[in-house]
């Protein structure tokens, strides 16, 4: 008698784990952000089922056994004013706002990349590099080289963003070397000067160990922020040929003298001059110390990511940033827009991560340099003392961030007219399909995985992201 018990003890809990699994396979949670705002990221209470059944409506075919680039991350760039308003806020409220962004738990969007710039970008107070002297002097070898402003403020801020997630990605990036290196002693525009490429190099070298000394490791650096751009306060320009002498003969071999690990990647720029990153990458003297290349989108086709991607397949493909603003206040929010053309574009075109600009700035979209600083560039974050609120790039941003982590991987799904959409599959198996409704009305679809259907349904200028075992 105890035997016939234990027996239909063990049967009844093999069926009933036999049924947590199915349900687990045929049950997708939905994450939706609406135009009229009526949904903001938000977890749908109802989770959608696949069935067995067939109708007309437009499909969304996933499959998960056609993979493509692995995913670092998604996020922003950490500029020294987003850390400027973040390191003001009391350390009860910062504590409460870096959680809520970088957490990688249930509550929170675990935002896994970061981009900081090396020395001053525009949406920095004032102009500064890491050595800065008077014009007319020199220090070749870097003896002077000091993280200087950044202690005040960006480093504190990333040592406790590292607390709550140590394993993000940190990508650095200049506007400018320090002036007495360039053609004219100006942080707008001018060129590198050739007898000053190996004093760069070492530059270089030289914020990848300083930041190491302090707990920020840099997983990876671009050569110059917008090289075509020179307009920028501050800003460099640096033509193809330019960079990579400077790879070839400068940077590369100082890495590896250092013993260097951090990735180089080139470019940085708008996707408009595919011809910039793949003249370089021809060059196999250059070629061999990058890992690949990194794109803007203020210009440019998204596809021309593709375009590098297939002349060189075995080097990466990054996407470094954009801007993406709204109206305060607006009674619509324009999530498609950053959601197709960032998220969905640039990962379906081979991108590894995608970084908006910026992570925050305060209600007058301060601070920013004068004479060619960014005065419309919002933050992902308003900061306004201890409160903030959310804009547009949070929420794109977030649909990505807090379920596809690092490590997960692209999968094939097909794409509709009004239908953009992307899928990946997670480190843990999961799912997750990002689907964004540009068409003039809601739409009906089905999202098809191994030959069952979900049947869903977007309004028009909504995003949902669906995630499912």
């Amino acid at each position: 008698m105890i035997k016939k018990i234990l027996f239909k003890f063990s049967l009844t809990c093999l069926v009933i784990s036999f049924c947590s699994v199915v349900i687990a396979q045929t049950q997708s949670e939905v994450w939706l952000t609406k135009a009229d705002r009526s949904a903001l990221f938000a977890k749908q209470a109802a989770q959608l089922k696949f069935t067995t059944g067939k109708n007309n409506n437009p499909t969304i075919v996933v499959n998960d056994k056609e993979t493509y680039q692995s995913i670092d991350g998604f996020g922003y760039a950490l500029t020294g004013g987003s850390a400027q308003h973040l390191i003001k806020m009391s350390a009860t409220a910062r504590a409460k706002l870096l959680k809520e962004l970088f957490a990688v738990d249930a509550d929170n969007i675990g935002v896994s990349y970061i981009r900081l710039s090396i020395g001053a970008s525009d949406l920095n107070e004032k102009v500064f590099s890491y050595n800065d002297l008077p014009e007319g002097q020199t220090d070749i070898k870097q003896s002077k080289f000091d993280l200087g402003p950044d202690k005040i403020d960006i480093i504190p801020v990333m040592k406790e963003i590292l607390a709550i997630n140590p394993k993000i990605k940190i990508l650095g990036s200049p506007w400018s070397p320090p002036l007495w290196m360039k053609t004219t002693f100006d942080a707008r525009g001018g060129m590198l000067k050739p007898e000053f490429y190996q004093s760069y190099a070492i530059y270089f070298v030289r914020y990848i160990e300083e930041m190491k000394k302090v707990g920020i490791a840099i997983d990876a650096i671009t050569i110059q922020n917008e090289p075509l751009h020179p307009g920028n306060n501050p800003s460099l320009l640096m033509v193809a040929p330019d960079q990579a002498t400077f790879i070839k003969n400068n940077l590369g071999p100082a890495f590896e003298k250092a013993g260097i690990k951090t990735k180089i990647i080139l470019y940085d720029h708008n996707a408009d001059r595919p011809d910039y990153p793949i003249s370089i990458l021809d060059d196999p003297a250059a070629n061999k110390y990058i890992d690949g290349s990194a794109f803007h989108l203020y210009g440019g086709k998204i596809e021309a990511l593709s375009d590098v991607h297939n002349a060189h397949p075995d080097k990466n493909i990054y996407f470094s940033e954009q801007m993406v603003v709204e109206r305060p206040n607006a009674d619509e929010i324009n999530i498609i827009n950053p959601v197709k053309r960032l998220i969905i574009g640039a990962t379906r075109n081979w991108s590894k991560n995608v970084l908006e600009w910026n992570l925050a700035a305060d209600p007058e979209n301060k601070p920013y340099t004068d004479r060619g600083g960014c005065s419309m560039c919002q933050g992902a974050i308003t900061i306004d003392k201890d409160n903030f609120s959310k804009n547009v790039a949070y929420y794109a941003i977030a649909h990505a961030s807090k379920f596809v982590r690092p490590g997960s991987v692209r999968i094939t799904s097909n794409d509709l007219a009004d239908l953009a959409n992307v899928a990946f599959k997670t480190p843990d198996g999961k799912k997750v399909l990002i689907v964004a409704n540009s068409g003039k009305t809601a739409s009906t679809f089905n999202i098809n995985f191994k030959g069952k259907i979900l049947v869903a349904t977007l309004d028009k200028g909504a995003v949902a992201t669906y995630i499912w075992q």
